[in-house]
């Protein structure tokens, strides 16, 4: 009876553990790589995942230094990033982006991206040192990754087989 209760408890562990595995769907890309603009040197990652449910899945990370400078960002510098649809009419989104723990040169932003398909992305940054405005395309996509629930259902086949193979070994061992 004990075994039972010890395959329940991995098959619950696996359904609530699954909205962990949730938190990575791959590595962001570079769309921008150490383009001069203005006072800036300026790269632009991104996560670019379109959502049907209107959460901002299109995620982007802005990277800034003071080009031609080792001096650091001043603390007022921020970016705001805007994204728009390039084969359909749609309006323009855009999202303020803030230091991630705290460090200027490294900005966040997430903006809804509704459809897959390219977009248009654009960062204007503002700040001290000067305005400067850098532009490039992304493919937002769909996640495509099973929900929670259906892993542990494709799971369910191979932990069936692993508890049989167990209860031979033990029934050989015993008998």
């Amino acid at each position: 009876m004990s075994g039972r209760w010890r395959v329940l408890g991995a098959a619950i562990a696996v359904v609530v553990g699954g909205s962990a595995l949730l938190a990575h769907d791959g590595p962001p890309f570079p769309i921008v790589t150490d383009r001069r603009t203005g006072a800036y040197l300026v790269s632009v990652w991104t996560d670019p995942d379109a959502t049907d449910d209107g959460s901002a899945g299109g995620q982007f990370w802005v990277q800034l230094q003071l080009a031609g400078a080792d001096g650091s960002l001043p603390a007022a510098t921020r970016a705001t990033l805007a994204v728009r649809p390039i084969v359909r009419t749609a309006p323009m989104v855009s999202a303020r982006t803030e230091p991630v723990r705290g460090d200027v040169s490294n900005q966040f932003a997430a903006v809804v991206m509704d459809h897959e398909g390219r977009f248009a992305v654009e960062v204007t940054i503002d700040g001290p040192a000067g305005p400067a405005t850098v532009a490039a395309e992304v493919d937002a996509t769909y996640d495509l990754r099973p929900p929670p629930f259906m892993l542990a259902i494709y799971a369910l086949p191979f932990l069936l087989a692993g508890v049989l193979w167990i209860r031979l070994l033990v029934k050989r061992r015993t008998g």
